[in-house]
């Protein structure tokens, strides 16, 4: 639940980056009914900002003219950047209040020119984002409270819902966090399990710190460790091919989000776990090298069945 004084703080900052502004628009940006906007502007009104009201189908809100409170000063380049920044965190979902998004962007927009301001609307007004992201959403304290306590070294107790659904208590150690496909997760020391496990954050039930510290090992890799948690759960195909090419070669088409890369005598293993095998078929496809199916059987069978479909589009 976002904090009343957070939004209160929210709509002052909308209102000094406008000259005006209606209580429609301030409603979408804040993620609120118009009813509760104006009830914010009767507090404003209360605390001695001079918030004027123009009524009617076309009303708004205003300051009087005249009165700023002094704000915080970027570069050109700097309001750019955190115009750009915020709005893919607005539209990549990322574990943040909405009200404390849109102070911030406000916040850059009070302090720029008029041809920058004009450039920063543009930014907001034209850039449309094409995602794909899961309906899983992670509150922000999640990420806020695992990320202080893998800075600070301090071990967390957490209730956790596994993908199969079964609940359980559990002391970590984490280790950072990451974010994969639209998914937060975190690695670290699990004293249940007495090994490194990964966790994804929407699974995350309960939450608290404990007072206890830890040694974090000095060469853990945190994405590394995700990722190939991630290629290798139980529940998915598992993919094994080898790339008839150099390590070099592969890593030129084979990012580390896609799959795992060991290099053999006979060439290249890659690796990954699938929970749809079309996409892998369709990647493997479009690659110039030659490449050997391992496993699975799965695999060899759809892109059998995409080598016939392409011959058949292909006949005069």
């Amino acid at each position: 639940m976002y904090s009343p004084t957070t939004r209160l703080l929210s709509v002052l900052e909308l209102l000094q980056s406008r000259q005006q502004i209606s209580g429609a628009e301030i409603a979408r940006r804040l993620e609120v009914d118009p009813r509760t906007v104006r009830r914010y502007m009767v507090m404003l009104q209360d605390m001695g900002i001079p918030v004027e009201a123009e009524r009617g189908p076309h009303g708004f809100y205003q300051l009087k003219r005249g009165h700023r409170i002094p704000p915080l000063m970027f570069t050109e380049a700097e309001a750019i950047a955190l115009t750009l920044g915020l709005l893919a965190i607005r539209e990549f979902r990322f574990p943040v209040q909405v009200a404390a998004l849109e102070s911030a962007l406000a916040k850059a927009e009070r302090v720029m020119p008029e041809k920058l301001l004009s450039q920063a609307r543009a930014l907001q007004e034209t850039i449309t984002f094409h995602t794909n992201l899961p309906p899983a959403r992670v509150q922000h304290d999640s990420v806020t409270l695992l990320s202080s306590a893998a800075q600070r070294r301090q071990q967390v107790l957490m209730r956790y819902r596994s993908w199969e659904g079964e609940e359980s208590e559990r002391k970590l150690d984490p280790y950072g966090l990451v974010f994969n496909e639209g998914y937060w997760y975190t690695a670290g020391y699990c004293h249940l399990r007495r090994d490194v496990r990964t966790f994804r954050l929407d699974r995350i039930i309960t939450l608290e710190p404990l007072d206890y510290t830890f040694e974090r090992p000095a060469d853990f890799d945190v994405l590394g460790y995700v990722l190939t948690s991630l290629f290798s759960r139980e529940d998915t195909e598992q993919v094994e091919v080898l790339m008839q090419v150099t390590l070099e070669q592969a890593r030129q088409v084979v990012s580390p989000d896609i799959g795992t890369l060991e290099e053999t005598e006979q060439g290249v293993i890659f690796r990954r776990a699938a929970l749809h095998l079309e996409w892998v078929a369709f990647f493997l496809m479009c690659l110039d090298f030659p490449i050997v199916v391992i496993r699975p059987d799965a695999l060899r069978e759809k892109l059998r069945q995409m080598a016939t479909n392409a011959l058949q589009m292909t006949k005069d």
